[in-house]
């Protein structure tokens, strides 16, 4: 979905968000209250300078709007494979991001995620993925690795990770698969205005992710470990 589409029909209320270089920023109101926000366009990829600026836009939020909610819309194909980015240090740049994300939800804003085209790898993990809840649309294409690509990586063969990915949720690529896995809180079908009033409206009781991912069947071992780490004890297999 074009990101122009998109805020029309998340903030009939109006909006000002403004795109350069495949980075938005902006505001919008929602019930007539503001609500910062920050994202990417044209699938493209998280290099240095859009971690930063999105970095940036984090911090004067949390610096002149003390508790205003963050929404974060998602439209990435992961971060920028480039000798430059890797030699700047792409990683620490992300996690710089992934920082400042965790550093507003201490300072009290609450912070959504929307993939409303694409999201790959590290440039979902630093954005929808590091929010108190991420959400997507049902054409969302979600995925940490193709699967040509993980077999070329893992050494596995295609057509056994093409298998494994019609029972196993990891392997999948797609929304639905990220549901299942706890990823993502639900896929917003019908009014897009109304479902974010109820997620900014909806009370934020900690990272529920592993819970969901055993509550769905999705991830049946995530929050046994966590439990067993807490209590000292056991994962009852």
């Amino acid at each position: 979905m074009d990101w122009k589409k998109l805020a029309d029909t998340l903030f009939p209320e109006g909006h000002a968000i403004i795109e350069q270089n495949e980075f938005l920023c902006g505001s919008a109101q929602v019930d007539g209250q503001p609500v910062a926000v920050i994202g990417t366009t044209n699938h493209t990829p998280i290099g240095v300078e859009i971690a930063l600026a999105q970095a940036q836009a984090i911090l004067r939020t949390v610096r002149d709007y003390p508790g205003m909610p963050i929404l974060m819309v998602i439209d990435t194909q992961g971060q920028r494979l480039r000798h430059r980015d890797e030699m700047l240090g792409i990683n620490s740049y992300m996690a710089h991001l992934g920082k400042c994300v965790d550093l507003a939800r201490r300072k009290g804003h609450k912070i959504i995620g929307v993939v409303y085209d694409q999201a790959l790898s590290g440039g979902f993990i630093t954005s929808g993925l590091m929010a108190d809840a991420c959400y997507a649309l049902p054409d969302a294409a979600i995925r940490v690795m193709g699967l040509p690509a993980m077999a070329r990586i893992t050494k596995v063969p295609e057509e056994l990770l093409t298998e494994l990915a019609q029972s196993n949720p990891v392997f999948a690529p797609g929304p639905e698969n990220y549901l299942r896995m706890g990823g993502l809180e639900s896929i917003w079908h019908g009014d897009l205005a109304a479902h974010l009033r109820a997620a900014l409206a909806q009370q934020s009781d900690g990272d529920r992710r592993s819970a969901l991912g055993l509550q769905r069947g999705g991830r049946r071992l995530a929050q046994p470990v966590i439990d067993a780490v807490v209590s000292g004890g056991h994962v009852q297999r």
